[in-house]
């Protein structure tokens, strides 16, 4: 079978040498099938359009072509209202006035503190529940005083009603393909806790924009880093919830700096501009970056998922596998 792949950059820096792999691995991927650009710039705050101007340029300067229009996140918070209200009607979210200070002192407060308090995958402390349990009655007043709150998605309660429906029409628990290693995993989100979905300011998040998009442009595999691979199973929960179709994932190994470091926007690591200002060429660049695009070694560190497969491997795997709506 043929892939559609993207690439879905946020514009709020300059593009660096792991954006290259990663672009270039999904251009790949998507050979004889489709390529896709994407602005993921639901950040109105932090994306500039000059950024967004430089990541055409950095990434025709790659030798990249892709399908268009762009589609820009920014455009669509409409349609992700209308799947935050699917949920909303499920009653799988609910309204939360938390702040980070509020939030930082219930934890602080809690016997041990912070050196005990449980963490998310991504290293961040596991939001407390303030606001979840309080009564309809609290709840109404809140909201008709109008203060600023975000909608948090009911994990365990999500969970559970995903799973449920999964059972009865698949007849089997929830899982996600990882091409990169060949192998199916099964699904748990209840290590990230009750998620934020959207904010008053935000009215989507990555995860809810990321699936409903995926869906709306017919990505069948998403290629991502490895630092993403346990948000797939927050991605899987709410495809499940929303009726969208599951794609494939490849999450692919970090890029690093001699250290180990894994590069970084915010860390100001070389952007494709500060290589086109020392002359470097196209094909010099692309020849750093690890295999399969390039031929360099991973630095130490930047571990890739364990008994990865080559692309050719994938794409000759990827053939036999049949999708909901195909005929064998």
């Amino acid at each position: 079978m043929t892939e559609t792949t993207r690439f879905a950059p946020s514009p709020n820096g300059r593009l660096h040498l792991g954006h290259a792999f990663s672009a270039l691995l999904a251009h790949k991927l998507a050979a004889g099938g489709q390529f896709l650009l994407r602005i993921e710039d639901i950040d109105m705050g932090r994306a500039r359009a000059d950024f967004i101007d430089a990541i055409f340029a950095d990434l025709a300067w790659l030798g990249l072509t892709w399908a268009k229009p762009v589609l820009r996140q920014s455009q669509r918070f409409p349609i992700y209202t209308q799947k935050l209200d699917r949920l909303r009607a499920l009653e799988l979210v609910y309204p939360c006035w938390a702040t980070r200070q509020e939030i930082r002192r219930h934890i602080e407060s809690a016997p041990g503190g912070r050196k005990v308090w449980p963490l998310d995958p991504d290293g961040a402390p596991i939001y407390p529940c303030l606001y979840k349990h309080i009564s309809q009655a609290e709840r109404n007043k809140k909201l008709w005083e109008g203060g600023d709150f975000a909608w948090r998605l009911d994990m365990e309660k999500a969970f559970d009603l995903a799973q449920k429906k999964h059972q009865k029409t698949q007849n089997k628990p929830i899982t996600f393909y990882e091409a990169s290693t060949d192998e199916t995993i099964k699904v748990n989100p209840l290590a990230y806790g009750d998620i934020i979905l959207a904010r008053k300011d935000i009215p989507t998040s990555y995860h809810l924009s990321m699936v409903t998009d995926d869906a709306a442009q017919n990505v069948t595999l998403v290629t991502r880093g490895l630092d993403l691979q346990p948000a797939t199973h927050i991605h899987r929960i709410l495809q499940v919830l929303l009726d969208l179709p599951e794609p494939a994932y490849y999450h692919h190994a970090l890029i690093r700096d001699a250290e180990g470091r894994r590069l970084s926007k915010q860390a100001g690591d070389e952007s494709f501009a500060d290589a086109r200002k020392k002359g470097i060429k196209p094909d010099d660049l692309i020849a750093t970056l690890p295999p399969p695009i390039g031929c360099r070694p991973l630095t130490q560190g930047a571990k890739g998922a364990k008994g990865a497969k080559s692309t050719t491997a994938i794409k000759a795997k990827r053939t036999g596998i049949k999708r909901k709506g195909e005929s064998k």
